[in-house]
């Protein structure tokens, strides 16, 4: 399940994040959650207000080769998933 809490700090991060502008680019495809427990595997993000209730701290990167993992929002859950093989996948 993945609970997410956004750091200020890189080296405070589980996984430094990059949001692509195009699915093909991106290595998972998430949807954001409104409810805790409907975060399911690594796809559906819910995002925590404190860092203790996060199964992944991430930092927002500003270049794509900076990043750990690279994202794009989609706007169906059922479209959630992961592109590409990852070391990541099952982590989140």
């Amino acid at each position: 399940m993945a609970k997410i809490f956004e750091v200020d700090k890189d080296y405070h991060a589980d996984v430094k994040v990059f949001e692509v502008d195009q699915d093909y680019k991106a290595d998972l495809l998430i949807y954001i959650v409104d409810k805790d427990y409907h975060a399911k595997g690594d796809a559906l993000w819910f995002y925590v207000d404190k860092d203790y209730h996060a199964t992944t701290k991430i930092f927002w990167v500003d270049k794509e080769y900076h990043a750990d993992l690279k994202i794009f929002y989609v706007n169906q859950p059922h479209l959630a998933k992961w592109k590409k093989p990852h070391e990541l996948k099952n982590q989140l």
